[in-house]
Protein backbone atom coordinates (compact mmCIF):
# COMPACT_ATOMS: atom_id res chain seq x y z
CA UNK A 1 0.00 0.00 0.00
CA UNK A 2 1.79 3.33 -1.07
CA UNK A 3 0.77 6.22 0.23
CA UNK A 4 -0.42 9.43 -2.00
CA UNK A 5 1.90 11.76 -1.77
CA UNK A 6 -0.06 14.60 -2.22
CA UNK A 7 -2.13 13.56 0.85
CA UNK A 8 -1.34 14.72 3.74
CA UNK A 9 -1.57 12.13 6.77
CA UNK A 10 -3.68 14.17 9.01
CA UNK A 11 -6.65 15.86 7.09
CA UNK A 12 -9.14 17.92 8.90
CA UNK A 13 -10.94 19.94 5.76
CA UNK A 14 -13.37 22.92 6.55
CA UNK A 15 -15.24 25.00 4.10
CA UNK A 16 -14.11 28.92 4.76
CA UNK A 17 -17.83 30.06 3.50
CA UNK A 18 -19.35 27.71 6.41
CA UNK A 19 -17.27 29.34 9.17
CA UNK A 20 -18.64 31.79 11.15
CA UNK A 21 -16.96 34.67 12.95
CA UNK A 22 -15.81 33.79 16.66
CA UNK A 23 -16.73 29.88 15.56
CA UNK A 24 -14.59 27.72 17.83
CA UNK A 25 -14.43 23.73 18.44
CA UNK A 26 -12.20 20.57 19.16
CA UNK A 27 -10.68 18.17 17.05
CA UNK A 28 -9.66 15.08 18.35
CA UNK A 29 -7.63 12.80 16.64
CA UNK A 30 -7.96 8.99 16.25
CA UNK A 31 -6.52 6.35 17.65
CA UNK A 32 -5.58 4.96 14.04
CA UNK A 33 -4.33 8.53 13.02
CA UNK A 34 -2.21 8.97 16.08
CA UNK A 35 -0.54 5.94 15.40
CA UNK A 36 0.49 6.83 12.02
CA UNK A 37 1.58 10.12 13.52
CA UNK A 38 3.58 8.64 16.43
CA UNK A 39 5.41 6.44 13.42
CA UNK A 40 6.33 9.24 11.58
CA UNK A 41 7.81 11.34 14.44
CA UNK A 42 9.51 8.17 15.74
CA UNK A 43 7.60 8.60 19.05
CA UNK A 44 7.20 5.48 21.67
CA UNK A 45 3.77 6.63 21.78
CA UNK A 46 0.69 9.28 21.15
CA UNK A 47 -2.24 9.58 23.33
CA UNK A 48 -4.76 11.94 24.02
CA UNK A 49 -4.25 14.54 20.66
CA UNK A 50 -6.78 17.26 20.64
CA UNK A 51 -6.43 20.90 18.79
CA UNK A 52 -9.04 23.16 20.68
CA UNK A 53 -9.56 26.03 18.16
CA UNK A 54 -11.27 29.60 16.84
CA UNK A 55 -11.78 31.24 13.95
CA UNK A 56 -11.83 34.99 13.85
CA UNK A 57 -12.88 36.23 10.35
CA UNK A 58 -10.20 38.60 8.97
CA UNK A 59 -10.67 41.11 5.74
CA UNK A 60 -10.31 40.35 2.59
CA UNK A 61 -11.25 37.29 2.93
CA UNK A 62 -8.46 36.26 5.56
CA UNK A 63 -9.38 33.94 8.09
CA UNK A 64 -7.43 33.78 11.38
CA UNK A 65 -7.33 30.50 13.91
CA UNK A 66 -5.93 30.33 17.59
CA UNK A 67 -5.86 27.44 19.41
CA UNK A 68 -3.94 24.86 21.82
CA UNK A 69 -2.74 21.76 21.10
CA UNK A 70 -3.22 19.53 23.61
CA UNK A 71 -1.19 15.27 23.71
CA UNK A 72 0.61 13.23 25.74
CA UNK A 73 3.37 12.15 24.25
CA UNK A 74 6.26 9.06 25.17
CA UNK A 75 9.49 9.89 23.63
CA UNK A 76 12.73 7.68 24.02
CA UNK A 77 15.28 9.31 26.12
CA UNK A 78 18.58 10.33 24.60
CA UNK A 79 20.51 9.11 27.43
CA UNK A 80 19.26 5.78 28.74
CA UNK A 81 16.63 4.54 26.03
CA UNK A 82 13.93 4.45 28.59
CA UNK A 83 10.26 5.97 27.80
CA UNK A 84 9.79 9.36 28.58
CA UNK A 85 6.31 10.59 28.90
CA UNK A 86 5.72 14.16 28.90
CA UNK A 87 2.30 15.92 28.45
CA UNK A 88 2.62 18.89 25.56
CA UNK A 89 0.50 21.81 25.79
CA UNK A 90 1.04 24.41 22.74
CA UNK A 91 -0.36 27.82 21.37
CA UNK A 92 -1.36 27.70 17.70
CA UNK A 93 -2.17 30.94 15.85
CA UNK A 94 -2.46 30.37 12.04
CA UNK A 95 -3.10 33.26 9.93
CA UNK A 96 -5.55 31.64 6.13
CA UNK A 97 -5.37 33.78 3.21
CA UNK A 98 -7.11 33.14 -0.23
CA UNK A 99 -4.65 31.32 -2.45
CA UNK A 100 -4.18 33.87 -5.28
CA UNK A 101 -3.33 36.64 -2.24
CA UNK A 102 -0.84 33.80 -0.27
CA UNK A 103 1.59 33.71 -3.16
CA UNK A 104 2.46 37.83 -2.54
CA UNK A 105 5.31 38.99 -1.54
CA UNK A 106 6.01 38.73 2.34
CA UNK A 107 6.77 42.06 4.48
CA UNK A 108 3.59 43.01 5.82
CA UNK A 109 4.75 44.14 9.63
CA UNK A 110 3.43 41.97 12.05
CA UNK A 111 3.43 38.52 9.91
CA UNK A 112 5.65 35.91 11.57
CA UNK A 113 4.81 33.14 9.29
CA UNK A 114 3.41 32.78 6.20
CA UNK A 115 0.05 33.01 5.52
CA UNK A 116 -1.48 29.37 4.70
CA UNK A 117 -3.48 29.30 1.69
CA UNK A 118 -7.15 29.10 0.90
CA UNK A 119 -7.68 26.70 -2.00
CA UNK A 120 -10.81 25.81 -3.42
CA UNK A 121 -12.94 27.64 -0.79
CA UNK A 122 -10.95 25.24 1.92
CA UNK A 123 -8.45 24.81 4.45
CA UNK A 124 -7.19 21.97 6.00
CA UNK A 125 -6.06 21.51 9.73
CA UNK A 126 -4.73 18.22 9.71
CA UNK A 127 -1.09 19.38 8.54
CA UNK A 128 -1.66 22.27 11.09
CA UNK A 129 -2.19 19.81 14.30
CA UNK A 130 0.91 17.53 12.35
CA UNK A 131 3.13 20.86 12.42
CA UNK A 132 2.42 22.03 15.59
CA UNK A 133 2.97 18.68 17.08
CA UNK A 134 6.17 18.03 15.43
CA UNK A 135 7.79 21.55 16.70
CA UNK A 136 6.30 21.56 19.91
CA UNK A 137 8.43 17.93 20.67
CA UNK A 138 11.60 18.34 22.57
CA UNK A 139 14.30 17.37 20.23
CA UNK A 140 16.53 15.68 23.40
CA UNK A 141 13.91 13.93 25.71
CA UNK A 142 15.87 13.06 28.80
CA UNK A 143 14.47 10.79 31.53
CA UNK A 144 14.49 12.90 35.31
CA UNK A 145 17.80 12.17 36.91
CA UNK A 146 20.10 10.61 33.40
CA UNK A 147 23.03 11.92 32.46
CA UNK A 148 25.92 11.50 30.31
CA UNK A 149 28.96 10.35 32.09
CA UNK A 150 31.88 11.33 30.07
CA UNK A 151 34.43 10.31 33.00
CA UNK A 152 36.94 7.16 32.80
CA UNK A 153 39.31 6.06 35.69
CA UNK A 154 42.71 7.23 35.25
CA UNK A 155 45.33 4.83 33.64
CA UNK A 156 47.16 2.44 36.16
CA UNK A 157 50.47 3.01 35.10
CA UNK A 158 49.52 6.54 36.59
CA UNK A 159 50.15 8.58 33.71
CA UNK A 160 47.17 10.81 34.21
CA UNK A 161 45.34 10.69 30.80
CA UNK A 162 42.48 12.92 32.22
CA UNK A 163 38.60 12.28 31.44
CA UNK A 164 36.67 12.78 29.04
CA UNK A 165 35.61 11.66 25.29
CA UNK A 166 39.29 12.49 24.19
CA UNK A 167 41.63 11.45 27.15
CA UNK A 168 41.94 8.17 24.85
CA UNK A 169 43.82 10.93 22.05
CA UNK A 170 45.39 13.28 24.45
CA UNK A 171 47.41 10.02 25.63
CA UNK A 172 47.88 8.71 21.86
CA UNK A 173 49.85 11.92 21.58
CA UNK A 174 52.01 12.05 24.83
CA UNK A 175 53.82 8.65 23.32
Amino acid sequence: MTQDVDRPVLSRPFKVDEIKDGASGEIAVSDADMDALATMLDLVALNGLTLAYRFDHRGDGRLHLVGTLRAKVTQTCIVSLDPVETPLEAPVEVEFWPSERSTEEPGRPGLFDWPEAIVDGRIDLGPIIYESLATALDPYPKREGARLDWSQEPPADGEGAGSGPFAALAALKRR
